[in-house]
């Protein structure tokens, strides 16, 4: 008798990631229109969090193609829209650019390790710990990783996850993207510390499941900060 496919529960979220880039225009524009559109983008980013979780990020100084990033989590895509609907309405919004965009979902894991019999159910749903650096990356597996015995896979992915549990000051958020964005994962891990999460990389690179990546990139290094600090930072 063949396996059932899991049946969707409800706790599951949408998980978007937008990356902005700001017209140097905006920045010549009279200092009464952009206090405007600064206390408008304000609003909204802090208006956000009443129907979903919304959290802001700095990308300046850390890549040439974007100055902040907007983490948001919602359990109906409609907010989601809603709010990119609100801010290309904006006054500012003729001087963003969206330079990266990834939509995701939560679901269990696919690979349950038993050691970690828990770790599954819980990424169900995304609460972000506020730590001070969140890492972004789309994933996109080989089709050859899907023709091999799903008991291979879980060796493989055991390994990768044992190596994960190592580095304790890091939590990953893994999300899924089938049929509804470019890749196949977003991930998103949560740490103080760049150092710890360099050398948890360079180490995950050496698994036998690393060897069936496609892409991994681009890679965002993102700050967490409060939306009045943000845009203060990126001088909206």
């Amino acid at each position: 008798m063949s396996e059932q496919p899991e049946q969707p529960t409800d706790d599951r979220q949408y998980v978007k990631f937008t990356f902005y880039g700001v017209d140097p225009g905006w920045r010549r524009l009279p200092q009464g229109q952009r206090a405007e559109g600064r206390e408008q983008l304000l609003n909204l980013l802090q208006g956000s969090g009443e129907a979903m979780i919304t959290s802001t990020y700095s990308t300046l100084g850390t890549r040439r193609d974007t100055e902040f990033f907007v983490w948001q989590i919602a359990d109906d895509l409609w907010p989601i829209q809603e709010f990119a609907s609100r801010l290309v309405n904006s006054e500012i919004g003729p001087y963003l650019t969206v330079t990266e965009s990834f939509l995701s979902l939560t679901r269990r894991s696919m690979y349950r390790n038993p050691k970690h019999p828990g770790a599954s159910a819980a990424r169900e749903r995304v609460t972000p710990l506020g730590r001070q650096f969140l890492f972004v990356y789309p994933f996109v597996k080989t089709r050859a990783w899907y023709l091999l015995p799903k008991e291979e896979r879980q060796r493989m992915m055991n390994e990768h996850i044992e190596i994960g549990h190592k580095y304790h000051s890091v939590k990953i958020n893994t999300t899924y993207s089938y049929g509804i964005d470019d890749q196949e994962f977003v991930l998103a891990f949560e740490a103080d510390d760049p150092k710890v999460f360099l050398d948890l990389v360079m180490e995950l690179r050496e698994t036998r499941a690393s060897s069936y990546t496609e892409r991994d990139t681009p890679m965002y290094t993102c700050r967490l900060m409060e939306p009045a600090e943000l845009l203060t930072h990126v001088g909206l």
